[in-house]
């Protein structure tokens, strides 16, 4: 609103732009304005994928999946050789039976977690907690913890677990779902014998000659197959040894190649000579011999990316990926993709990106050692990983803004990187979340060639992704990693730096000794440096591990933060340390100094306009004024706190604030505020799949029995 001109009384209301929620435009409002958006409907998950279109001599396992699993649930795990058709069976059973889990269908391919993420059964539990609804902010718990959440979140409908590719029993026990009438589908090229009695085992044999041969007449069509005798066919499946994938490859061979004559490729098959690779891989020859004829039917140019793609040290990429990978045009390489692709050498996965059979994988490094020297190999695997450091950057920018970084990848990007940056915060954070195993698998490449530089580089960006959702194990690994080459490097500020975010991730595992030991190293690397704003930066990292465990001390070394922040004039470095220290004050029993260190870092984060730490800042001062005995200041200090930290949608933190206001509510007696408080906390936690939803439930569900407002017992005497 504003005047149109001097002494003109009129009042415009106009609204221009955008705008990001709810919008309010009066004139005067009296009394007090309560807006509350209601979280999007979780959809419920649908995330088996869809099965292969040719699917035969597999209703026997169709028939014996429903007969273990029957109306009342259970547990199944089929088990064979890589490309037997596993998958495709226990897909094909969750298609036909769709519809039948009101709870939801979930998904969970335990090679790709093992190739993200070392294998940790959480990442898989965590994945389906997620698709449930529930945050990242309460998914930092043990595994136990995570997998009763799980339990408790899937107790009242059935659902389906499909586990692809699970190498332990502990990974199928982790997923039971809490409704007895669920079911857990997963395949193994293990037998996991473990599981008997509690699960059941099935192998899945290669297709017998007959199912192969109508196979393979689906896949090329009746006409081809009849036209060259029935002979050459039964050679082409014997050669395939029965198994669906190299079948299917074959197929894509003949249908690429109309005039090759079927006869022309069984005698190629049955031919030593062009197998002498494959062939000494044991039980894996006649796939691998399959991959060698499809191989050898691509032009050239496929070919050479079908080569240097078998260097990429990762698992799935995309096209850019694949071009600065083979060092060509974006264009070019997704025109290769979409050749290997037809010939059934790569494959799509659900998010888009390609990637290898495991045996095709090997393949085509087989290839890429034969024909690619050795310069030029190393010289693929540099071009990817500055690829992905590249990508790296621009989200490690987009997430954390102008935080403190020592490596200088940010600093290396050019107009043309920043152009292709992510629109938001959030895009670059769930991108990174998805390349996550690919960052990983980089970084062991660059550390193999020992490129220090990009090792600690790497490390130093992927914390973007680590500080915001918490993967402990990646983070230990790639933190220490990046920390010892950048020692190797002679880089001490690199060192330190990775050393002190190194801790968190140690003391978040409740590693003390290792995170303290960290922590020492780092403050000496940070002194060696010369660097003021990270020898503050450690020495706060360092009050963090003491708040653990010596209150006093963490005064005391954020007191010394503070001194090199101020030596830095970093005003928001100063803020947090003033937040930090105040916090300690008060744990330490020091109520009057925390509220004056409060005060000065509330001011400190509004002056800079963080109104998010600042409602923090607001909410530490409102509980130091209760322990002060000024009530009053201190329930005003809490809702502000709420408002602003509502502003924010920072909901977490609000949660927590409210059930403070609840507990200053109970004391005074007023048992409306104390619900509306209890009752905004468990909504959140409730939004969001926090654990404390079912104890601020259980309260106000007795509280309802004993309230004369809610028709409790002693409501009618």
């Amino acid at each position: 609103m504003g005047d149109d001109g001097a002494g003109d009384s009129r009042v415009r209301n106009v609204f221009g732009g955008t705008a990001h929620g709810p919008v309010i435009q009066a004139e005067v409002i009296e009394g007090g304005v309560h807006i509350q958006t209601e979280r999007p409907e979780i959809p419920v998950p649908r995330q088996v994928p869809t099965a292969s279109g040719q699917f035969v001599d597999r209703e026997p396992v169709m028939a014996a999946i429903n007969g273990w699993v029957g109306d009342g649930g259970g547990v199944a795990v089929l088990s064979g050789l890589p490309g037997v058709g596993k998958s495709a069976a226990v897909r094909k059973w969750a298609q036909e039976e769709r519809g039948r889990f009101p709870g939801g269908e979930f998904y969970v391919d335990f090679a790709e977690l093992r190739a993200q993420a070392g294998g940790d059964v959480s990442a898989g539990v965590i994945r389906c907690l997620r698709a449930l609804g529930v945050e990242d902010c309460y998914l930092h718990g043990t595994l136990g913890e995570l997998t009763a959440m799980l339990r408790t979140r899937t107790a009242d409908k059935r659902v389906l677990m499909v586990l692809d590719d699970v190498t332990e029993p502990a990974q199928v026990r982790a997923l039971v779902p809490g409704a007895p009438d669920s079911v857990v589908l997963a395949t193994s090229q293990a037998v996991l014998g473990e599981l008997v009695g509690a699960a059941h085992l099935m192998p899945l044999e290669p297709l017998a000659p007959e199912h192969g041969l109508q196979l393979l007449r689906r896949l090329c069509g009746e006409e081809r197959i009849a036209a060259a005798g029935e002979g050459s066919a039964e050679r082409i499946v014997a050669s395939c040894g029965g198994l669906p994938v190299a079948l299917e490859v074959a197929a894509a061979r003949l249908v690429m190649h109309p005039r090759l004559p079927v006869a022309a490729l069984a005698d190629e098959l049955a031919d030593d000579r062009r197998r002498l690779d494959a062939l000494r891989r044991g039980r894996e020859r006649a796939v691998s011999a399959v991959f060698g004829v499809a191989y050898a039917g691509l032009p050239e140019d496929v070919a050479l990316l079908y080569r240097l793609l078998g260097l990429y040290p990762g698992r799935r990429w995309d096209a850019e990926t694949a071009a600065a990978a083979a060092g060509t045009e974006v264009a070019a390489a997704a025109e290769r993709l979409d050749v290997l692709e037809s010939a059934s050498l790569v494959t799509v996965a659900a998010d888009g990106r390609y990637e290898f059979h495991d045996l095709v994988r090997l393949h085509a490094r087989e290839q890429a050692a034969r024909d690619v020297c050795e310069d030029e190999r190393t010289a693929v695997v540099r071009r990817t990983v500055d690829h992905l450091l590249t990508r790296a950057a621009q989200a490690d920018l987009a997430v954390m803004g102008r935080r403190m970084r020592i490596g200088t990848y940010v600093d290396r990007l050019d107009e043309a990187d920043r152009t292709t940056a992510f629109g938001s915060r959030e895009e670059a954070l769930d991108w990174l979340d998805v390349w996550r195993g690919e960052l990983l698998s980089a970084q062991q490449a660059a550390a193999g060639h020992a490129w220090h530089r990009q090792v600690a580089e790497l490390a130093e960006a992927l914390t973007a992704l680590f500080l915001n959702r918490r993967y402990l194990n990646d983070w230990v690994k790639s933190g220490d990693l990046g920390a010892r080459h950048a020692g190797a490097d002679g880089n001490p500020a690199a060192e330190a730096r990775l050393r002190a975010l190194l801790s968190r991730p140690l003391m978040d595992r409740d590693e003390l000794r290792r995170a303290r030991k960290e922590l020492d190293t780092a403050v000496q690397r940070a002194d060696a440096s010369g660097h003021t704003l990270l020898r503050a930066s450690v020495r706060e990292f360092s009050g963090r591990y003491w708040d653990r465990c010596d209150p006093a001390r963490a005064i005391t070394t954020y007191e010394e933060a503070m001194t090199y922040y101020r030596a830095a004039g970093d005003e928001r470095g100063i803020a947090i340390g003033l937040y930090f220290m105040g916090c300690a004050q008060h744990a330490a029993g020091r109520t009057d100094e925390a509220h004056t260190t409060l005060q000065d870092a509330h001011a400190r984060f509004l002056a800079i306009d963080d109104r998010r730490m600042g409602a923090r800042a607001l909410a530490a001062l409102g509980g130091v004024r209760r322990d002060l005995g000024r009530g009053e200041e201190a329930v005003a200090a809490l809702e502000e706190a709420v408002r602003m930290l509502r502003e924010r949608g920072a909901v977490h933190y609000e949660a927590q604030v409210c059930e403070t206001l609840a507990e200053l509510a109970e004391a005074r007696g007023d048992r409306a505020r104390w619900r509306r408080y209890v009752t905004r906390a468990w909504e959140i936690y409730e939004a969001g799949g926090g654990p404390r939803a079912v104890e601020l439930r259980r309260r106000l569900a007795e509280a309802d029995g004993m309230d004369p407002a809610h028709g409790g017992e002693e409501a009618g005497g």
